[in-house]
């Protein structure tokens, strides 16, 4: 194919040839194109359909305000439904398809909806679809799903990746047109930290777009001088392709930049988009204006689009929309447009002018007054109706119609925090208002400056402005001379006398009859008229159709548009893609998994592993000849109880609590006191939420006046941090005490059994004494280890067995693991995953995560006595309310069955021997279950009504669901060893 509307200038590198295919077509086209430019330069008009009604649709803009031309790129797993072809980036072997089609693109058999348009009307689907009420599941839903959307997904996992960043910086500058371009100099210039950021490819906004000059250069060449001497700058960061899509607290700005979108495949590793959370200073927003269609009968076809977009294709892609060119404009603008057409040869049918005193020209007709009141052509323009000043009617011959009715300054990231834009009547347009984001300064265009010399101004004074909010001052920066046009506009939003539909929101296929059915049947509010027509909820936000809407509903109610008022735009600025949202966390990435310091020797040795929380912990250790997971527990329990074993606990929580008032800070944390614990001692404690609840258990160990180790349970362990900094700052904030998170510092084992003082004794460095007599139950201490090893040792049990607690820094986790079997092998030392100590932690009856439910009082938990009286506690006065103190509360118990063949299984529920088994005649339920290879029998722990007074009581245990029931008896929670002998030994 040649490229028939190519025409000579422009931007791209004519040099170099790339070859594309669109709905399997094979078309060429250069470095510097966009996919819309080279189409247009092929000749192709049609390149997509409506949502609603399917009809043909080309081109209407040149940017990412393109509600029109979408397709899906690129194929396979890797395809991208919904993608600005103004946008992307021409490369070779490039790939795209049309969307929201059945059938090709130029047959869409659903283009019939277009017939049945006076039944498809706005609202209609809410008067619709409410009746009758047995046709929605079976008929509506089914086809609306089946309608809705506009592209579609490939349904593979996404092959590449997507990553997230942080960036600070003094200035931000959102948009590097020649507004931003002058900030970015002040500001740069000046030795402020400036990031410079641009959604377009090439830096320059509108001066790569028109054939104005600054000083003694072409705007486009200014405009990469700058960038040349900004790039040279070492305090400044030039991001183009990305676009800045939310103005956040605390000047934060979300930005998406599109790293290798422009080419088909990024290299390995690399991401195709990031997210930056930039962390400004100031900002100065220059993010340009948007020019706006008119409203006339048949404004959608394929080759009608806005002046100003012809104008970027022809003198910046080097295109021509078509050889024979019309343009309808309320200001001045449009001239400009037919005036740039026309110097590269381009045939100007007409200027369409509604204004009486628009300017004349020479060299092509303006036709003073008129107004295009239709348009003919089934998949593209061919004809426009004009109506003339006296009312007589022409047909002018085009291919190509360019509408101009004015610019809306880009306010929307001044509107992210709710911000709300003023009127401006000289503008015919709302502009920024002055409840900004804090930190914000609007510049250029977006600030209503529109002329190239304001733009640039307006830009030097926003970056003042910004550096002298952060105390910087500004050097002196001389512009030099530029465009200076004043705006000459008349208000003109639509074609009244049409009879015809004439389309605002194109890719929604909102009408104005749609805006006059919205006020007729009431939906008057900007909100009502947006949700009840989909006026502006397309893919490009209102940007192209939302003012056009509101200036026929403010006409309808008698009120001016301020009156009528603005929708509230949010992030994103454009619709972002939410692999990029997601970053890297995604598949393994998205929950990554945390090991412990032990996890390659215990991989070594064939352990089954187990989630628990972040962690992958040791579930069990399989040895030759056992083939069930219950073999594997039962010989890790029997060989602990027996002689000795080892865990490794690194995953409990551990916070460093340092300070004065330390103690005193603990003693408000536990319910429990520890303002008096000695040094070398360690304390159980239990900590409850204000409204008396059990939070968390764990141990302190005060390993010096001012020095507490807390820890916590594994699944806890942030949320009980996050809770002691509440504490910290907010309630107790005078008080002398910090606090941080140790648990990846620390690498900990818990050595359990008869033996385990032994094996320790053949570690720890002989100059600390850890017998009985010197290191008794629940001491702890620094130590050394291994011969000079720093190490923290516990003499805590979990198990109920003589133990102890071992802590190495994280990096000797390993050795030390190896070194502990090493030296226990004469012991017979075993390794044990969290199955075994599951079962010897309910042998001995003790509380975790499932008692610790959420639910249960100290109280419940058997521990009503800790909750000190002598003392203030979180949670203490609310703990004694009486409903959670009645004779008959939950109390934990053990619970073992009468027939030692059968199972408790935990979930299950407690009810009495005779009696109805319901709600109402519930006596409690099991938390915990286990087959205790000791006691030869399964064994459990729960809760039960009134539970301190009904050991020995027989119940029932029942499962309805799963038609379980069985005999159980109610017996001491303590199975094994209920005086504590064997942890004291």
């Amino acid at each position: 194919m040649t490229q028939q509307n190519r025409i000579s200038g422009g931007q791209i590198d004519t040099s170099q040839t790339l070859k594309f295919t669109f709905d399997g077509k094979q078309y060429t086209g250069h470095p510097g194109d966009t996919l819309a430019s080279a189409l247009l330069a092929n000749g192709v008009r049609l390149m997509g359909r409506s949502f609603k009604y399917h009809r043909p649709r080309g081109v209407l803009s040149a940017g990412s305000e393109e509600p029109n031309a979408l397709v899906e790129l690129r194929g396979g797993a890797r395809q991208e439904p919904n993608t600005r072809a103004t946008t992307v980036e021409l490369y070779n072997g490039l790939l795209a398809n049309s969307q929201n089609r059945l059938g090709s693109l130029k047959f869409d058999l659903l283009a019939i909806n277009d017939r049945l348009s006076n039944f498809l009307t706005a609202g209609f689907y809410y008067k619709t679809f409410m009746w009758p009420a047995a046709f929605w599941e079976k008929l509506y839903e089914p086809i609306i799903r089946k309608a809705a959307g506009l592209g579609s997904l490939s349904l593979k996992e996404d092959p590449d990746v997507y990553d997230k960043g942080f960036l600070h910086c003094d200035v931000l500058i959102i948009g590097a047109g020649p507004a931003g371009l002058a900030a970015a100099l002040t500001a740069g210039r000046s030795g402020a930290s400036v990031i410079l950021a641009d959604e377009d490819f090439r830096m320059g906004g509108r001066l790569n777009s028109e054939t104005f000059t600054i000083g003694d250069a072409s705007g486009a060449d200014w405009a990469a001088a700058t960038v040349a001497e900004l790039a040279s700058l070492p305090n400044v960061r030039l991001m183009s392709r990305t676009t800045v899509i939310g103005a956040f607290d605390h000047g934060i700005y979300g930005a998406v930049e599109r790293n290798n979108d422009h080419v088909a495949t990024p290299d390995e590793g690399k991401p195709r988009q990031t997210l930056w959370r930039i962390y400004s200073k100031q900002a100065v927003v220059c993010a340009g204006a948007l020019e706006r269609p008119i409203g006339f009968e048949n404004n959608d076809r394929p080759g009608i689009m806005l002046a100003s977009a012809m104008r970027s294709y022809a003198n910046r892609w080097a295109v021509a929309a078509d050889k024979r060119v019309a343009i309808f404009t309320n200001n001045d603008d449009g001239h400009r447009a037919a005036a740039d057409l026309h110097a590269k040869g381009v045939k100007i049918s007409a200027v369409v002018d509604t204004r009486a005193d628009a300017p004349r020209n020479n060299d092509y007709e303006v036709l003073v007054g008129a107004q295009v009141i239709d348009t003919k052509g089934r998949l593209g323009l061919t004809f426009a109706d004009v109506r003339l000043a006296d009312g007589s009617e022409r047909t002018l011959e085009c291919g190509a119609l360019g509408m101009s009715g004015g610019w809306n300054p880009n306010v929307h990231m001044t509107c992210h925090q709710r911000g709300r834009p003023v009127w401006n009547d000289d503008l015919a347009a709302f502009v920024p208002g002055a409840d900004l984001p804090a930190g914000m300064t609007v510049a250029g265009a977006a600030n209503g400056d529109f002329s190239t010399a304001g733009a640039m101004a307006s830009g030097v004074i926003g970056a003042k402005s910004a550096l002298k909010a952060i105390g910087l001052k500004a050097k002196t920066t001389k512009l030099p001379q530029a465009e200076d046009a004043p705006i000459n506009i008349s208000a003109f939003w639509y074609v009244k006398e049409g009879k015809g539909r004439a389309w605002l929101d194109q890719q929604n296929d909102v009408t104005v009859k749609d805006v006059k059915l919205s006020h007729q049947e009431g939906f008057r509010s900007v909100e009502h008229l947006k949700r009840y027509t989909t006026l502006g909820m397309a893919t490009d936000q209102g940007k192209t159709s939302n003012m056009g809407g509101l200036a026929i509903m403010a006409e309808l109610a008698g009120k001016t548009i301020p009156e009528v008022g603005t929708t509230i735009f949010r992030p994103p600025y454009t619709p972002t893609a939410i692999g990029v949202l997601a970053g890297r966390a995604r598949g393994q990435e998205f929950h990554p998994k945390r090991l412990t310091p032990s996890h390659h020797w215990a991989k070594e040795q064939g352990a089954v592993f187990v989630e628990v929380g972040n962690w992958l912990r040791a579930q069990w250790f399989p040895q030759k000849g056992e083939t069930h997971w219950r073999q594997s527990v039962d010989r890790e329990v029997i060989a602990t109880r027996k002689s000795v074993g080892v865990c490794d606990v690194t995953t409990l929580g551990k916070i460093d609590v340092q300070g004065a008032d330390a103690a005193e800070f603990l003693n408000k944390i536990y319910c429990n006191g520890f303002a008096k614990l000695a040094v070398g001692k360690t304390r159980y404690g239990l900590m409850l939420r204000e409204d008396g609840i059990a939070m968390d258990d764990g141990t302190a160990a005060r390993m010096a006046e001012d020095h507490f180790v807390v820890t916590t349970t594994t699944a806890n362990a942030l949320g009980v941090y996050r809770h002691m900094e509440f504490v910290r700052q907010c309630l107790f904030p005078d008080m002398d005490v910090q606090l941080i998170s140790t648990t990846e510092a620390w690498a900990q084992f818990a050595v359990a059994g008869p033996n385990s003082r032994r094996l320790l004794q053949k570690i720890v460095d002989p100059e600390y004494d850890i017998s009985n007599e010197a290191f008794p139950f629940m001491a702890c201490g620094n130590i050394t280890i291994c011969g000079g090893l720093r190490a923290r040792l516990f003499r805590i049990s979990f198990s109920g067995e003589l133990a102890y607690e071992i802590a190495v820094p994280t990096r000797y986790g390993d050795a030390l693991m190896r070194r502990i079997m090493e030296e226990g092998a004469e012991f017979d030392v075993v390794p044990y995953g969290t199955e075994a100590l599951g079962v010897m932690r309910i042998e001995k009856g003790h509380a975790t995560g499932n008692e610790l439910n959420g639910t249960t009082t100290a109280l419940n938990l058997g521990m009503g006595r800790m909750v000190s009286k002598k003392k203030d506690s979180i949670g203490s006065i609310l703990s004694e309310r009486e409903g959670l103190n009645t004779d008959d509360v939950l109390m934990q118990v053990g619970i073992k069955p009468v027939d030692p063949s059968k199972p408790v299984p935990a979930g299950a529920h407690l009810m009495n021997l005779t009696g109805p088994v319901d709600a109402d005649h519930d006596q409690g339920y099991v938390t915990s279950a286990c087959y205790s290879p000791i006691l030869g029998h399964h064994i459990a722990l729960g809760f039960v009504k009134g539970g301190g007074n009904r050991k020995g009581e027989k119940m029932r245990l029942v499962s309805p669901l799963t038609k379980v029931e069985t005999e159980i008896e109610i017996v001491s929670a303590h199975f094994v060893d209920p005086e504590g002998e064997r942890l004291r030994a």
